[in-house]
Formats: C-alpha cells, sequence, structure tokens
C-alpha cells in the first residue's frame, strides 16, 4: 500500500502528497510541495499515513509530491507573504463597502507563490459574489477565492476553552471534523437538552463522536427503551438505561420508578 504524507496548511485545510525524494520527515516538519496552481507551504501532520482511497487517486495520477524540506529562503519569503496579507486586508474591506451585502473578513491567505489568494469571511446566509470576485482578481492580479467559514472553523481560528476547561479539541489535537449527529446525542441519552451538548460553534459537541462506539457496544446488552416487565405484578416500561452504571430503570403507568441491575433485569426478563 503507497504511503503518504499528511500536511495541514496555513489555513487550516490539509492535503496528502507522496514523498518521492525520500526526504528525512516528521512531524512539524515544513515542507514545500507541489499544489494545482504552483507551491505552497505546510507543517507535516503525519509523515507516514495509509489510505485505501489516496491510493485509488495516486495510481490515477491525482496525488501531488512533497518538493522539499522548507529552506530558509522559503521562511524568509513567507514572512514577506504574511507582511502583504495584512495589506490586502486592508484594501479588501475598502472595496466591500461598495457592495450591497455584509460579509466579516476573518483571514487573508496568499499561497507560497503568490499564485493564489484565499479570503475567509462570515457572513449571514449566502452571498452572491462572483462580481466582487472579478474585481478583486482584477486589484490583485492573482487567483482568488472566497471562502465562507463554518461555525467549526471559526471555532477552530479564534481558539477558546470548552466547558470541560480544557481548548478545543479542533484547536488542539483534531484536523478533521467528524460527522456528529442527533442519533448519536439518543444512544447516548443526551437528547433531552441539546443546548448543554452543543460547542460554542452552535455544533453538537465533537467529544460525542468519540464516545459513539463505547454506547454502541452496551446498547446491545440492554434493553430498548420501552420494552414492557413485569416486575412485582406491576407491569413497566425500561424508560433509561444507565451504560457506566449497569442500571436500568424502570417506571409504570402510574409513575412508579425503579432501579435494576442490568443483571437483576435479566433474570426477571428469563422468567417471564
Amino acid at each position: 500500500m503507497q504511503e503518504f504524507v499528511e500536511v495541514i496548511f496555513r489555513s487550516d485545510r490539509i492535503g496528502y502528497f507522496v514523498n518521492q525524494k525520500d526526504l528525512e520527515l516528521i512531524p512539524d516538519t515544513d515542507v514545500v510541495v507541489k499544489v494545482e496552481r504552483g507551491e505552497d507551504i505546510g507543517r507535516v501532520n503525519n509523515s507516514s499515513y495509509y489510505d485505501d482511497g489516496l491510493t485509488t487517486k495516486y495510481e490515477k495520477g491525482e496525488i501531488e509530491k512533497v518538493l522539499r524540506i522548507a529552506t530558509e529562503q522559503d521562511l524568509k519569503q513567507l514572512e514577506k507573504v504574511k507582511i502583504k496579507e495584512k495589506e490586502v486586508q486592508d484594501k479588501f474591506l475598502s472595496m466591500v463597502k461598495k457592495h450591497p451585502f455584509e460579509m466579516k473578513l476573518l483571514d487573508a491567505i496568499y499561497q507560497l507563490d503568490g499564485n493564489k489568494l484565499t479570503f475567509f469571511f462570515t457572513a449571514e446566509g449566502r452571498i452572491d459574489f462572483r462580481e466582487f470576485v472579478r474585481e478583486l482578481a482584477t486589484e490583485f492580479k492573482t487567483r482568488i477565492e472566497l471562502h465562507q467559514s463554518s461555525g467549526r472553523e471559526d471555532a477552530r481560528r479564534l481558539g477558546g476553552l470548552g466547558m470541560c476547561g480544557k481548548s478545543y479539541c479542533c484547536v488542539s489535537f483534531l484536523k478533521k471534523f467528524n460527522q456528529v449527529t442527533i442519533q448519536m446525542a439518543k444512544d447516548q441519552n443526551l437528547i433531552s437538552n441539546l443546548s448543554k451538548i452543543s460547542g460554542p460553534c452552535g455544533r453538537l459537541l465533537c467529544c460525542l463522536h468519540y464516545e459513539e462506539d463505547f454506547y454502541l457496544e452496551k446498547q446491545e446488552k440492554f434493553p430498548r427503551l420501552t420494552d414492557k416487565i413485569t416486575h412485582k405484578g406491576i407491569n413497566m416500561y425500561v424508560s433509561k438505561n444507565d451504560y457506566y452504571n449497569d442500571k436500568v430503570y424502570l417506571s409504570s403507568e402510574d409513575n412508579d420508578n425503579i432501579i435494576l441491575s442490568l443483571d437483576e433485569y435479566n433474570k426477571l426478563k428469563k422468567k417471564r
């Protein structure tokens, strides 16, 4: 299986490349890679990455290569690019005032060789900015991309502390956003108050994804909610499962409530 290098760019975008020159790469190494419109600089996140989907793309010639470990000249060029980015932000803000839409500029990032300039922004709803893009391309004389940032991307860019008291996962270690669904909240008995399990980005907490496998495995051993059973002559139904403590909560139509261990519940069920 083909080995790839995972590179994270200054825009937080992640790309995968081939180390054809057998460069000695380790995580956090600055590298220059070949991209669609020239060369860009990024940092190695994983120097030995395997993926069947990427292997298929590689066989089709769709994966670019690592050109070199960033040299002192490359890093000096990057510093010049950063200075230029501050200048284009001011120009962007003056140009956007001439248009009827409102957008908040978050960042402007040049490709290392200057062949592409990406503006990251937030705005309410979708915006038709095709005319504005043409104006920007004429002004800056390079390929322009406008990227409307999501709530998750904003949280990663701005940083902060989660309800756990630690830095956001997307800032500290999470490189890819995993899909977090309402079904995961249901599986973990957390559906009653979605505001308590939502992050500052407005989306469900990423940590729900981390624990989903545990809950799915536990579910197989527990009864389903609303399953019915008779306890001491009273018809009851399962109202809640406590996966951590192996407890089953039972309720009756008269609001009688009892708690059984999972073993007690299974023994009772066998007597039926």
